[in-house]
């Protein structure tokens, strides 16, 4: 499997830049992030998708189509659409999840945002990932972009990261803490 490079310096830096300038000067910023994070949201969910677009077995033909097929039922724009296509063409999709991110991050540090990266073991509502907002907003200040990630495995509670901090109130951890205290190693 390929390897996926993050940083702004490398493949997915260079590409996340490239986006960005396209969608700046179309007036799209806010469209493409919102099409890109369905497609990272998407990506995470699906170990099918992201074998499509780790392996090498796949043919750039069967990539692109796949592709094309997923921005369709996405309801992608289409800028969107072309820039993933031109990726996939390029040979370039397993570094895609880290295209999305250094393009969201760099959004977010260009309008002056602090990104929260959350993971959780369920999906929030509406509501808890409201009143999550308004929690980390009080904690650090300025604008908060919050980026979800599900982690069934949490069995419950939270790990918020921001920045090099972090905090896991997940059921996982304290279970493990727990763990360890009884064994007298803690």
């Amino acid at each position: 499997m390929a390897r996926e490079d993050t940083g702004l310096s490398g493949v997915a830096g260079r590409y996340a830049l490239a986006m960005l300038e396209l969608a700046d000067g179309r007036n799209q910023l806010d469209p493409v992030a919102q099409d890109l994070r369905g497609l990272l949201a998407a990506i995470e969910e699906s170990e099918d998708f992201r074998r499509l677009i780790r392996s090498p077995l796949f043919t750039r033909a069967q990539q692109s189509k796949a592709m094309a097929s997923i921005l369709d039922q996405a309801g992608a724009g289409e800028l969107t659409r072309r820039f993933v296509l031109v990726v996939a063409e390029n040979r370039r999709l397993f570094v895609l999840p880290g295209i999305i991110k250094a393009y969201l991050g760099e959004l977010s540090r260009r309008r002056g945002e602090i990104t929260a990266e959350v993971t959780s073991a369920a999906p929030l509502t509406d509501a808890q990932h409201a009143a999550l907002v308004e929690a980390i907003k009080s904690k650090v200040g300025g604008k908060v972009q919050v980026e979800v990630e599900i982690d069934r495995g949490l069995i419950g509670g939270l790990i918020v990261k921001i920045g090099s901090r972090m905090i896991d109130n997940s059921l996982r951890s304290k279970l493990q803490r727990l763990q360890l205290a009884m064994k007298g190693v803690g």
